[in-house]
């Protein structure tokens, strides 16, 4: 039943990645998504360029010995710098014109993660939860005190209106009703060393109500990562994730011994039976499978491992 719920790639191709030198190579994997939403047919190719530039930023982290915790941060940083995905740069303003944005990143050796929600000075949120997950004391900071905390340790903020592309605004000017939601975005990783992360960033529900907090910086709900089992990264429906605990669903099935893929399967066919959103997510095990799902028209998603590679 959730096969059938969930639409899959019709594009990877399971040749080795990486080329003569994949096979010394350790076990490494990396999986980037730029949001589940239906992506209107102008956007597509776009979509699809933007996911493999992050993938390909990421992997080139693993290969020179980066942590997975590296990787998606580099990952991430790409995404939010493509205006075309719901995140950092092109974030959607809330009902008030302005952006506030959210952004986790998950050590699954430690289970401690660095998370924002509501910053709006920010360029590059996930490099903010970078330095709360190494520096911070806690593990979710909030509005000021989060950019508090970054100017502490030396982060520059920016200007507000710099996150904000003319397509956005323009949205936003002409909302009439429909709430249109493009890509939050994210990434899953395991390193040579077997160290699991994952990560996830969003400006969030255009024409949100402002300090509204979805999914996506909560433990469990946005994102997940434990060495004993798999890293997990979502995006959709905020609320509806919210109420199954996406990403710890797919976790718990995968610590139960169902594959990445067969998990991912599972938790998506759960949130499509308990509630009434619509979601995605990327998953990779500690042996290093990748599995994704999703029950919108498409997924962004892009994906390699030592021994194989895909995108949608």
């Amino acid at each position: 039943m959730a096969r059938q719920l969930c639409r899959r790639s019709r594009r990877t191709d399971s040749r080795p990645a990486g080329g003569p030198d994949a096979k010394k190579m350790s076990n490494i994997a990396l999986a980037v998504h730029g949001g589940a939403w239906d992506i209107p047919n102008e956007l597509l190719e776009i979509c699809r360029r933007a996911v493999e530039r992050a993938l390909d930023r990421g992997w080139k982290t693993l290969q020179n010995g980066g942590s997975a915790l590296d990787a998606c941060e580099q990952a991430i940083i790409d995404l939010e710098n493509e205006p075309v995905f719901d995140a950092g740069i092109g974030s959607h303003p809330n009902r008030d014109g302005k952006v506030q944005m959210d952004a986790i990143l998950m050590d699954g050796a430690t289970l401690k993660s660095g998370a924002v929600v509501a910053v709006e000075r920010i360029l590059n949120p996930i490099r903010l939860s970078r330095l709360i997950l190494e520096n911070g004391e806690h593990m979710l900071f909030a509005g000021y005190g989060a950019e508090q905390f970054a100017v502490e340790h030396g982060m520059a903020m920016c200007d507000p209106k710099a996150l904000i592309t003319e397509a956005e605004a323009q949205r936003w000017r002409s909302l009439s009703g429909k709430v249109v939601n493009l890509g939050t975005v994210g990434a899953v990783a395991l390193d040579k060393s077997g160290n699991l992360a994952s990560g996830t960033s969003t400006g969030g529900t255009l024409f949100k109500y402002p300090g509204r907090v979805g999914d996506s910086a909560l433990v469990g709900c946005g994102c997940y990562a434990d060495n004993e089992s798999a890293a997990v990264s979502t995006t959709g429906h905020g609320e509806s994730i919210m109420k199954v605990v996406l990403a710890k669903t797919v976790n718990d099935f995968v610590a139960a011994g169902v594959p990445a893929q067969g998990a991912a399967d599972r938790a998506i066919a759960i949130l499509t039976r308990r509630t009434s959103g619509r979601a995605g997510l990327i998953v990779v095990d500690r042996q290093g499978r990748v599995g994704f799902a999703f029950s919108t028209s498409h997924l962004a998603y892009a994906y390699r491992t030592s021994t194989s590679s895909g995108k949608f």
